[in-house]
């Protein structure tokens, strides 16, 4: 017997008698996808340039996506935003950057539409535009997209993953994690990794296996309902973490340099029809050294830095291909329509000469090359946190100029390859038609015969902002949609239209040629300047790689794209134009709690974000943590931040100690002269400000760290200099337990407290205690 089903919200079409035999069922329908309606499938890659994937014509081996390739449609003008939370926004939404909210990360919001980091409800995301056509979804890896004080256990979780269309989640809530000690977040709430690194433990592998485990759990009991999978592995952004014997597998292949480097990209990519015959490779970048002029150990260091992430790119291909290996497995490959790009070109935030830790970057401290040297047999290990330099950003944007942040081709034109054997026959070929990224969601939506909903949730649904491209599939001489598209980066303005882009770079065509670095606030007299005279004007279309600023010979058309640019400002809130970097970081934001002086902390809780918890940087503050100890307890009393900059409150052999981690260079190390007594005791300690921060020099306030026990005096450092801006990407308040990478070398794991913790207060008022008795013992001990 066929069942009898309604449509929810409609009349009960059974019938209803006195008893069951004189009555006819009918059931509420099930929502259930389309017949043979195709799962969809999103790798998002992370600051992967241009030319790095080997189906772009990069040295580097990545045989997964290569066939992907091979057997779909490669897109050679696809364009991002140049920044990764923004990107992400468009490629979820269908939406401007602006108009999601997403100027910047979400660490960089500031109070203005376009930039408040709150995506609005009416810009549905594609998870929650298919949910309602009845498909699984699933995010994987890296989300970024929530308001970095809205990440805590407070929540709000309307903008995370299970609150934006999403059914299951699995990954990192921040921008960026530690590969080996990852802060992992599953669904709602915290979670450790279930291996060590000694124990083989890599993110990378760890997102494979829940993707696979998500999708074996829904298919195994209905094998027909479609899935949406959003999967963002944490590559290539730094830490460019790999296990050592994937990036030996690269050992002495970059020598040459990257003048090479590109230079045998550049042909590879003309033989693969990625750029056209007659392209002309970018200059040299001023801010780059030439690979000749470079050293001896410059080069010994710089070449390992690019096999290390050649071994990382290279390792996640493989696991890439675990998740397509399973579809193949379950027959779910033919149909499933996938599409792979990267957030933004590749990135230059590891500096000139690299970085063993990318903080130093966030906190305006300059590398050392010294430093960076003494780690080179270590890297892609757990104990750093490494980037490669600028010159093979520079090479892995071939054949563009720029990088990451910025709005020339090198930072917004990325790799894009589309695959759907069931619903795209052909093979192996590339599509020049412009596209954005903004573009994906109408075009998935085209491919699914779907109409874009007009609510959801009960809200009603702002316009989709990108044009659908799956015309051009199947047709490569068909005519793109996306005529006018513009940019706009931390102050880096562009727009392409029909054919030509106009570029406003900030604060230059380089950094050498500006006299500046990144990040400089804009005033409106400068931005009336650049307005006049910065402008330059590229036809794209005979000059691929922006070689020729023609703006001199077509004053007209250019003046036409700056006010064109105006229109789309106006038009999607991408005003006011601001041109600072990791200065916005500092800005006070609105936080779920009203601004306090005292924070008080309990033991067995979730880590709590570094917005959203007591700001400590650069002024007076206590931590008193009250505790029971008895003889030979010892751990954690209160941590927060990893390798890459931090500090810990711990009692270790008897003595309360605490570590201060300053950006992985400095450490300062402070210990009682007294063994913490038995019993209930007030541990604290003090950090007092008696110097001013310089920020654009990398440090922040110097102080007199104390420690106390009940009030007395039992240590004491100088600390000359501390974190300016923040202790890294993810360093949130850990209680009890050193979470993620552990701060300090002094001991290793978590380092639980195996005493009781009653609670840990943070006091940032400035009031502390006074013993200067006890500090005129301390300072005569040290003589």
């Amino acid at each position: 017997m066929t069942l009898r089903e309604y449509k929810p919200g409609t009349a009960f079409n059974g019938v209803i008698g006195r008893t069951v035999d004189q009555s006819s069922p009918a059931w509420p329908k099930p929502l259930r996808a389309k017949e043979d309606a195709p799962n969809v499938l999103f790798i998002v890659l992370d600051d992967t340039g241009f030319g790095q994937l080997g189906c772009y014509g990069s040295p580097i081996e990545t045989p997964v996506l290569d066939s992907l390739a091979a057997n779909g449609i490669r897109y050679s003008n696809m364009h991002t935003t140049a920044l990764c939370s923004p990107t992400r926004s468009c490629i979820l939404t269908g939406r401007n950057h602006h108009s999601n909210a997403m100027s910047c990360i979400t660490e960089g919001s500031t109070g203005f539409p376009g930039a408040n980091g709150n995506i609005p409800f009416e810009n549905g995301f594609l998870s929650e535009m298919l949910l309602q056509q009845g498909y699984n979804t699933y995010a994987v890896g890296k989300w970024h997209l929530t308001p970095a004080d809205q990440i805590s256990a407070a929540g709000p979780y309307e903008r995370w993953p299970l609150g934006r269309g999403f059914e299951r989640y699995y990954g990192f809530m921040g921008g960026d994690t530690h590969q080996y000690y990852p802060d992992l977040t599953y669904d709602n709430h915290r979670v450790e990794p279930e291996k060590t690194p000694e124990e083989g433990y890599h993110l990378t592998e760890d997102l494979v296996d829940k993707a696979i485990s998500f999708i074996a759990d829904a298919k195994q009991v209905a094998d027909t309902k479609p899935f949406f999978m959003y999967f963002c592995t944490g590559a290539m952004h730094a830490p460019h973490h790999v296990p050592k014997e994937w990036a030996d597998k690269y050992k002495g292949k970059f020598d040459g340099g990257w003048d090479a480097y590109r230079e045998y990209t550049f042909a590879r990519q003309k033989e693969l029809g990625i750029v056209p015959p007659e392209a002309a490779l970018s200059r040299h970048d001023p801010d780059v050294k030439p690979w000749d002029d470079c050293s001896a150990e410059e080069k010994k260091l710089y070449a390992r830095m690019m096999e290390v992430f050649a071994g990382f790119l290279s390792h996640t291909d493989y696991h890439i291909g675990r998740l397509l290996d399973f579809l193949k497995s379950i027959d779910q490959f033919d149909n499933t329509l996938i599409m792979v790009i990267s957030d933004n070109g590749a990135s230059s935030e590891g500096g000139p000469t690299g970085s063993v830790n990318e903080n130093l970057f966030f906190n305006y401290v300059p590398e050392s090359l010294e430093e960076n040297l003494a780690a080179i047999d270590e890297l892609g290990g757990p104990k750093y946190f490494n980037h490669y330099p600028w010159g093979w950003t520079w090479a892995g944007n071939t054949p563009f100029r720029r990088w990451k942040r910025e709005t020339y081709r090198g930072g917004i034109s990325d790799p894009f390859i589309v695959h759907w054997p069931n619903g795209i026959e052909i093979k192996g070929e590339v599509r020049t038609q412009y596209a954005h990224a903004i573009d994906m969601v109408p075009t998935v939506l085209d491919l699914l015969g779907l109409e874009p909903p007009e609510s959801v949730k009960g809200v009603t649904q702002a316009p989709i902002e990108g044009v659908s491209f799956a015309h051009t599939l199947k047709n490569a001489e068909a005519t793109g949609n996306h005529i006018t598209q513009y940019f706009e980066m931390l102050g880096h303005r562009s727009i392409y239209h029909n054919g030509w882009r106009a570029v406003c770079p900030w604060p230059g065509p380089s950094f050498t040629e500006a006299g500046q670095g990144f990040g400089m606030p804009i005033s409106a007299e400068k931005l009336t300047e650049l307005d006049a005279t910065k402008w330059e004007l590229y036809h794209v279309d005979e000059d691929f790689a922006e070689n020729h600023n023609v703006a001199a010979e077509n004053r007209s058309r250019l003046i036409e794209m700056i006010a064109q640019w105006y229109v789309e400002a106006g038009k999607y809130n991408v005003l006011p134009v601001d041109g600072r970097g990791t200065q916005r970081f500092g800005d006070e934001r609105p936080t779920i709690a009203l601004p306090r002086t005292s924070y008080t902390y309990y033991p067995n809780t979730q880590e709590v974000p570094f917005n959203a918890g007591a700001v400590i940087l650069n002024r007076s503050y206590s931590i008193t943590a009250d505790v029971d100890f008895k003889s030979g307890d010892e751990g954690v009393l209160i941590s927060q931040g990893g390798i890459d900059g931090g500090y810990s409150f711990f009692v270790k052999d008897g003595k309360l100690r605490y570590t201060y981690n300053y950006v992985a260079r400095t450490f300062y190390y402070l210990e009682s002269n007294v063994s913490v007594p038995e019993g209930r005791h007030q541990l604290r300690y003090e950090f007092e400000k008696t110097g001013e921060p310089e920020i654009l020099k990398g440090k922040g306030a110097a102080g007199r760290g104390q420690l106390y026990i009940d009030g007395k005096l039992v240590g004491q450092v100088e600390m000359p200099v501390t974190s300016p801006i923040m202790f890294g990407l993810a360093c949130g308040i850990a209680i009890g337990v050193d979470l993620g990478s552990p701060v300090t070398e002094e001991y290793s794991g978590i380092f639980a407290f195996t005493g009781k913790i009653y609670t840990v207060k943070f006091d940032v008022s400035g009031d502390l205690i006074q013993d200067s008795e006890a500090e005129m013992r301390i300072v005569m001990a040290r003589q």
